[in-house]
């Protein structure tokens, strides 16, 4: 099926190979407040999540077309209490199983359950070194002390563990704890991400947006770390996009090896597509995930290189990063086909730059916390 596709937005004919992975975002309920939540300002309400038995054939659907691995995400996961149904029909469908999670809401006895149903690794997030730290950035009381015995348990069980280490002024400056933690904890691998301001992110960039001297200094600890660790456990380090030369390759490319699906059932190409609103996402309900993929219109629009506008479209760095993060152009420049302003060709990445630096030296600490509203959980 490598020859199947569609038009980009130019009109420029494209084609697409499966996806490899499939993030399945099962729910947009959460105990937590935090507030860098990267989840759509509009939440999906519980009368409109994916059955489990919708889920079963989501996931059949996607081992069909070359899908290899699903990521049961959220929201926080564990708010489903068929969560150990829903993964074990993605392991039924022959995929590797990858839980990401709070911990809030797990127990010995689910996850207990989860490893019978097949799950074979956890992602467990981390807002902070300690309950000073983490509970204040959650916005949950006793969240820290939870993660813990959710990850001392993981290791009872022995599910292969990575801390997502989520970073951000606030904590960035005790990043060699979280590593060190990390180690303590038996992880193969800490995903160290600093928050990307967009989306509800935006409203906390004063508070949270780092320096560059902590840039800086985390890329410095983060080498150091790797050498010292080398065969015991991977860090992936994330920079904010607003200190960097370049953008990244996000996704990969847009719809080139990845594939989303929001709880309601729209399939999307990345987590954050919805924000462009001049696409139209179709649903699972209504279209196989196949056709979406491959001939769905949103999923054609950016693939590829031929829509790319200048400098893009001659830069010697289009194979690279296809552009950068469409989703980005659309928040900051307001257009999803402007060349992505963290790129420092972009005419609007000085203003960016500025902006960040601004913000960054901000002695502001007032969050704003993203809480569900009651309607949503119904």
């Amino acid at each position: 099926m490598d020859d199947i596709g569609g038009h980009d937005i130019l009109g420029n004919p494209v084609s697409a190979r499966a996806p490899m992975a499939m993030l399945a975002e099962l729910t947009h309920r959460c105990p937590l407040a935090c507030p860098y939540c990267s989840n759509p300002v509009e939440l999906t309400r519980v009368n409109s999540e994916l059955s489990a038995a919708e889920w079963a054939d989501v996931f059949q659907q996607a081992a069909a077309m070359g899908v290899l691995q699903v990521h049961l995400s959220g929201g926080e996961p564990a708010s489903r209490r068929d969560l150990a149904e829903i993964a074990a029909s993605a392991r039924d469908a022959g995929l590797y199983v990858n839980l990401i999670t709070s911990g809030i809401g797990l127990t010995q006895a689910r996850l207990r359950d989860l490893d019978a149903a097949g799950v074979e690794h956890i992602q467990l997030s981390l807002q902070g070194i300690d309950a000073e730290m983490a509970d204040w950035i959650g916005g949950y009381t006793g969240s820290f002390a939870r993660k813990m015995q959710v990850a001392e348990w993981i290791g009872e069980i022995g599910f292969p563990l990575t801390l997502n280490a989520v970073v951000h002024r606030q904590n960035l400056d005790r990043l060699p704890e979280m590593i060190d933690l990390a180690e303590r904890l038996g992880c193969r691998r800490i995903e160290v991400a600093t928050v990307q301001f967009h989306g509800w992110a935006d409203l906390n960039r004063r508070p949270l947006m780092p320096t560059l001297e902590q840039a800086a200094e985390a890329r410095k600890v983060v080498n150091e770390a790797r050498l010292r660790l080398r065969g015991r456990m991977v860090i992936d380090y994330v920079p904010a996009d607003h200190h960097a030369t370049f953008p990244k390759s996000c996704m990969g490319g847009w719809a080139s090896t990845g594939i989303n699906i929001a709880p309601d059932g729209t399939v999307l190409p990345c987590h954050a597509a919805q924000t462009i609103q001049s696409l139209e996402f179709d649903n699972i309900r209504a279209r196989s995930l196949a056709e979406i993929w491959y001939n769905g219109r949103a999923f054609n629009a950016f693939r590829g290189t031929a829509w790319l506008p200048e400098p893009c479209a001659s830069c010697d760095r289009r194979e690279i990063d296809y552009g950068g993060c469409r989703c980005q152009a659309m928040a900051l420049a307001g257009d999803p086909t402007a060349t992505d302003p963290v790129c420092s060709r972009s005419p609007l990445n000085p203003v960016l730059k500025a902006q960040a630096q601004q913000d960054a030296v901000s002695e502001d600490v007032a969050l704003v916390y993203r809480r569900m509203p009651k309607e949503t959980r119904a």
